[in-house]
């Protein structure tokens, strides 16, 4: 079987930063372990496939998968596949993809400037849930910091969700931000917990090297073979719905750099709307076109 597929990095505008993705077209006729190992093989924090709709009313029916495991929604992949889609032939004039996902349906719309794709701006599939809460010692461990860096201020460290949860964490400054690293015996000692096994620690204290932005992030999900992702797309619309919603502060607009601490800076645009609504969006740059042998 031979199958098309594209590489692209994600959030950012310049090539070998953001978060690489890779996307596998024409993928109806490969079973989900192949998919798996297509996924491990990439050994990207996601790669995506592309199949018929299940509703012809719909763009596209996409599977994501990190290098362990199916996920039912992820920001990144969503980003990078309606990119790669809107630059593809005969797509030249497509305003809006959806797609079917196993959290629901992804709306993900194009914005052109003289006719070239600039960005992508997708809407969460679900609105903010926000669960179970954490100690400040316990999320600490986890990223190698001490309970005192921490903030709690707004919020404790919690579980929040518009499709994939994570614990979100404030992080008091940004050299602790910048110190931390995953404990893997520290995150064994409270996840997996109520479907959440990552971490994204934020930061509202920002670097000059984080640019203009709202909060610099980092997430680590070492059980997903991924020490840490340089772009999260679900995280940040997360945290930045929980922001929103407990500052009442709707509308909003946030800004975020993520991937700094790792060398491959990233840039998120989230606006959360009056009525829950969450959207994410960035550019993506192409790096890889190819065919895939199964």
């Amino acid at each position: 079987m031979k199958l098309p597929f594209h590489t692209l990095d994600v959030f950012t505008r310049l090539r070998f930063g953001g978060n690489p993705l890779a996307v596998v077209l024409e993928a109806d006729e490969l079973t989900g372990e192949e998919m798996q190992m297509i996924a491990r093989e990439f050994n990207y924090s996601e790669t995506t496939f592309v199949l018929r709709p299940k509703d012809a009313r719909h763009t596209a029916h996409v599977r994501i998968f990190t290098p362990t495991v199916e996920v039912p929604f992820a920001g990144h992949p969503n980003v990078g596949t309606a990119y790669a889609l809107a630059t593809a032939d005969g797509n030249e004039t497509v305003e809006e993809f959806i797609f079917e996902e196993a959290a629901g349906l992804v709306r993900a719309k194009i914005l052109r400037v003289a006719g070239e794709v600039d960005q992508v701006q997708l809407t969460a599939p679900q609105a903010l849930s926000v669960g179970r809460s954490f100690a400040p010692a316990s999320v600490a461990a986890c990223l190698s910091l001490d309970e005192a860096d921490i903030a709690v201020g707004v919020h404790q460290p919690c579980i929040a969700t518009v499709g994939l949860p994570f614990i979100v964490v404030e992080i008091a400054t940004r050299e602790a931000l910048q110190r931390a690293k995953a404990d893997m015996a520290a995150f064994s000692a409270i996840l997996p917990a109520d479907g959440a096994d990552a971490i994204y620690p934020y930061c509202r204290e920002v670097a000059e090297r984080d640019g203009a932005v709202d909060f610099s992030a980092r997430m680590f999900a070492p059980f997903d073979g991924l020490p840490e992702d340089p772009a999260t797309g679900s995280a940040t619309a997360a945290a930045c719905a929980l922001l929103a919603g407990l500052e009442k502060s709707t509308p909003r607009q946030f800004q975020v750099a993520q991937g700094i601490d790792m060398g491959r800076p990233s840039l998120l645009s989230v606006a959360v709307e009056e009525d829950g609504t969450v959207r994410i969006g960035g550019a993506c740059v192409p790096v890889l076109s190819g065919i895939l042998s199964v």
